[in-house]
């Protein structure tokens, strides 16, 4: 079978993004992407330890960070902390320059620089922070990553792309809520980590029946704060989550295997192949056969 050639970030259960993003020697990334080329338009879950500068160069981007989510015009950026859980949508072209690194590129762990400088924002600071050239700050946020982006290519790329990362990071420091309390970034990671393992539950068991209870038992948290956590981080329920897994996993089977549309369905957790096949639809825009024969 032909496989669909839409990019896609690797991760695994808990959506641990598994790129590497540089290497020990230089642990940097440069990457200059499209959102629309992404499976479903979509650079879906994922986290990594690095942290992440994006920029939006053309169109429109849906930014979905740790709980909050923010819609990015062209000139905007953002700041995506290390171990947050994120996505991104557009609804055209999106062309979207990003930078994902260790911060121990700018000073190593255990140094002043970074207990001082790096760890309260790392550690203590926003989940994401949004850029706009609205702000005088922000704009000088901006221009330095248009000007990092541009050095990518050239001889001494590398250092001066130190250079004008401990640019952007003083910048940042100056201007963020860097003094937040070590107890509340606490309690942020405690609940992402539920988030994740309910997440990890579901890709275990998607192709089996699933009840609201058996996602909650999980975790041991009552039914009304599951979908709280869920409604706050992932902008949806358990069920759809599961729902939308499923035809993730079904669309996989679709391009990989030969087996029957109905025989999918059942392996993915659909009793009802009317009903897959509607939900497949509404979520791809074609029926399965057509998913097949376009792959």
């Amino acid at each position: 079978m032909k496989n669909n050639n839409y990019p896609r970030i690797p991760t695994d259960e808990t959506f641990r993004e598994l790129s590497e993003h540089g290497n020990a020697q230089y642990p940097f990334k440069y990457y200059y992407e499209d959102i629309w080329d992404f499976e479903l338009h979509r650079i879906d879950w994922h986290w990594h330890s690095e942290v992440e500068f994006i920029m939006v160069e053309s169109g429109t981007a849906y930014l979905y960070a740790g709980s909050e989510s923010y819609t990015l015009h062209a000139g905007d950026g953002a700041f995506i902390n290390s171990r947050v859980i994120h996505r991104m949508e557009c609804d055209g072209s999106t062309i979207l320059p990003n930078i994902v690194f260790s911060p121990s590129i700018i000073a190593p762990e255990g140094s002043l620089i970074h207990d001082r400088y790096i760890e309260p924002i790392t550690e203590r600071g926003n989940e994401c922070i949004i850029f706009s050239r609205q702000d005088e700050n922000d704009r000088l946020i901006l221009d330095t990553l248009t000007e990092l982006f541009s050095v990518q290519e050239e001889k001494l790329g590398d250092i001066k792309t130190v250079e004008l990362l401990i640019k952007i990071w003083y910048l940042m420091y100056e201007s963020s809520e860097h003094n937040m309390r070590a107890e509340a970034a606490d309690s942020f990671a405690h609940l992402r980590s539920r988030l994740r393992i309910m997440m990890q539950y579901i890709h275990n068991n998607y192709s089996r029946k699933i009840t609201l209870n058996d996602i909650a038992d999980s975790v041991s948290l009552s039914k009304s704060s599951v979908m709280s956590l869920f409604g706050k981080y992932l902008r949806t329920s358990p069920v759809n989550y599961l729902i939308e897994y499923r035809l993730e996993r079904a669309a996989k089977l679709l391009t990989d295997t030969e087996k029957s549309v109905a025989a999918i369905a059942s392996d993915t957790g659909f009793e009802n192949v009317g009903y897959f096949c509607r939900k497949f639809k509404s979520l791809f825009g074609m029926t399965p056969t057509e998913y097949r024969n376009n792959g």
